[in-house]
């Protein structure tokens, strides 16, 4: 076939998906056109990249040859539906391989950054344990060896609460309830414990949980931790 020249080709150029006719033309074309080699630069790390995925889903052992022949063919295999709209299709796959690729990426070291051996920057807590270390705790008084304590802070909506709790099995569903000087109870926020619990032998971390009530804190009494079955865990007075 004649070999034609367009600016979308880069893209296919850059995946090394030109025939070889059409190859040899566009090798011409950046000799002579900076705007196709800008680009050219730019998607130079695509075929790395897209390699580079193929190796992440073989548990890191390069695609192999046949394999590789099958997925670098499959546009080939749609000349029919037209030059330009196989120009087009090359260079968005491209662009959205790499975006994806580069997205997976920054997840997996946002997540195991510790692991990874890369400093994140951040806490490691998360934002209720964060709270609680923040602030003065509470101390609570628990039954059955359930422990914790408690932070509150004064909110323009209200008092926003941070409890530490542990010692305690579950299966179970608690919740956390403020307690006024008039004896209204309000809940704060609920949560699971698992039968393996938390602050336990085998199961050592306490667990934080934070939410909010809409009263001030001058007209609460105490927070109290019941079990949906009615049962007092932990009582702080504040």
């Amino acid at each position: 076939m004649t070999a034609r020249v367009e600016h979308t080709d880069v893209g296919a150029y850059a995946l090394g998906l030109l025939e070889e006719d059409d190859r040899v033309a566009f090798s011409a074309h950046l000799r002579t056109c900076a705007v196709c080699a800008v680009e050219l630069r730019e998607l130079s790390g695509v075929a790395d990249a897209l390699g580079g995925v193929g190796r992440l889903r073989n548990g890191g052992a390069a695609p192999s040859g046949g394999r590789r022949a099958e997925v670098i063919d499959l546009p080939r295999r749609h000349r029919a539906t037209g030059r330009r709209a196989r120009r087009g299709t090359f260079v968005v796959g491209a662009a959205a391989a790499v975006t994806l690729f580069a997205g997976g990426v920054a997840a997996g070291a946002a997540l195991s950054g510790e692991d990874a051996g890369i400093p994140t920057g951040h806490s490691t807590h998360g934002p209720a344990e964060d709270a609680y270390r923040r602030g003065v705790p509470v101390a609570g008084t628990g039954t059955g060896g359930v422990i914790g304590g408690l932070v509150i802070e004064t909110k323009g909506w209200g008092t926003h609460a941070v409890l530490e709790l542990g010692g305690v099995t579950g299966p179970l569903e608690c919740e956390l309830i403020a307690v006024s000087l008039t004896g209204e109870r309000r809940v704060v926020t609920g949560w699971a414990v698992p039968e393996r619990g938390y602050g336990v032998p085998g199961s050592p971390d306490p667990l934080y949980v934070h939410g909010g009530v809409a009263w001030d804190p001058a007209g609460i009494a105490r927070f109290e931790v019941r079990t949906t079955g009615g049962d007092t865990l932990l009582t702080a007075t504040v």
